[in-house]
């Protein structure tokens, strides 16, 4: 579990990363990615349960 959370983390950083040198505009607003990323870390904790 923990393996997996240091990729997801690894690879977002190097996409920020990669935004960031590119200059690329962000496809969603700030605060509605970070609602879109508690609701997939919400439904992972759920359904990881339930699996």
């Amino acid at each position: 579990m923990t393996v997996d959370v240091l990729i997801a983390f690894s690879a977002g950083a190097l996409v920020g990363v990669l935004y960031a040198l590119l200059k690329v505009a962000a496809p969603a607003p700030p605060v509605i990615a970070l609602f879109g990323l508690l609701g997939m870390w919400a439904s992972q904790s759920l359904l990881g349960g339930l699996l």
